[in-house]
């Protein structure tokens, strides 16, 4: 493209705005549809530099970048195909979600019906910063090089070979160790809290796992109001592996749900997690 693309994300939630904060710095128009979203989201997407459209606007964009929670990137996909149907719009389709091969496979249909581009896209990586980090965008299919022009807008956009389907199966498999190992963390802190043996098991870690408890003390503090997220997220991983190991991730799916809930309640269990993390101390004798 000669002249900057149009680029339409959606939507302006923590990840979904710093990715559009990036591209417009870089010099692209970046639109986003505003219908419904809090306050929270409309400030976001204003920081940011989004300009507000409506859906035939985002349906002509030159990409659409679709970054939702994982349980909302089919419906968004089937509000959009029948507008970009209509206008007969051809934008490249980006699905960035954190969903199963089965079920990216499923949106692609949504969207190759509708007569557009389909790119297979896994982000792996937290939100662009003002600093220069850029998460990595993971894309497949016949027609992710033309994602790859928003390298020059500042993504680091990387192509691997195969077809659609490929990208979602490298991010099921990340956030399953990543996240997966934060479920198995919690799962073992609370049962310890519960047994009144949680500052042993903090010292014995700190002995013969300290790289272990550091991962732990470092990040697990941060996940609480990130884990309504991560609920449909664990069951596409868990509908991706299938099997004894897919049910694990129904399990973490199920953990992750008590823990928004008492998130958006009184926060005991997690307020009782971060006092024990943020207590913890190095190996025995240390500070």
């Amino acid at each position: 493209m000669e002249q900057p693309p149009v680029v339409a994300v959606i939507a302006p939630g923590g990840m979904g705005a710093p990715v559009g904060a990036r591209l417009v710095q870089r010099g692209a128009t970046v639109l986003t549809d505003l219908d419904g979203r809090s306050a929270a989201s409309v400030a976001r997407a204003e920081a940011a530099g989004m300009r507000r459209a409506g859906l035939a606007e985002i349906a002509g964009a030159d990409l659409i970048l679709s970054i939702v929670p994982p349980g909302n990137a089919l419906g968004l996909a089937e509000r959009l195909a029948p507008v970009i149907e209509g206008l007969g719009a051809a934008p490249v389709y980006v699905d960035c979600n954190a969903v199963s091969p089965q079920t990216v496979r499923q949106i692609a249909g949504v969207i190759e019906r509708a007569g557009t581009p389909f790119v297979d896209a896994g982000i792996v990586g937290g939100p662009p910063t003002a600093a220069g980090y850029c998460p990595a965008f993971y894309a497949s299919g016949e027609d992710a090089g033309r994602f790859a022009i928003l390298r020059d807008y500042g993504l680091d956009v990387r192509v691997i070979e195969g077809a659609v389907g490929q990208a979602s199966a490298l991010k099921m498999c990340y956030a399953g160790l990543t996240k997966g190992l934060h479920a198995v963390g919690v799962s073992v802190l609370l049962g310890a809290l519960k047994a009144g043996v949680a500052d042993h098991l903090l010292a014995e870690l700190a002995d013969s796992q300290p790289d272990l408890l550091d991962y732990f003390t470092g990040r697990t503090p941060g996940i609480f109001g990130k884990t309504y997220r991560w609920v449909a997220e664990m069951e596409e991983i868990g509908a991706f592996l299938g099997g004894p190991g897919g049910r694990i991730y129904d399990g973490a799916a199920r953990l992750y749900e008590q823990l928004a809930e008492d998130h958006e309640d009184e926060q005991l269990q997690q307020g009782a997690l971060v006092a024990l993390l943020r207590g913890a101390k190095g190996p025995r004798g240390a500070a």
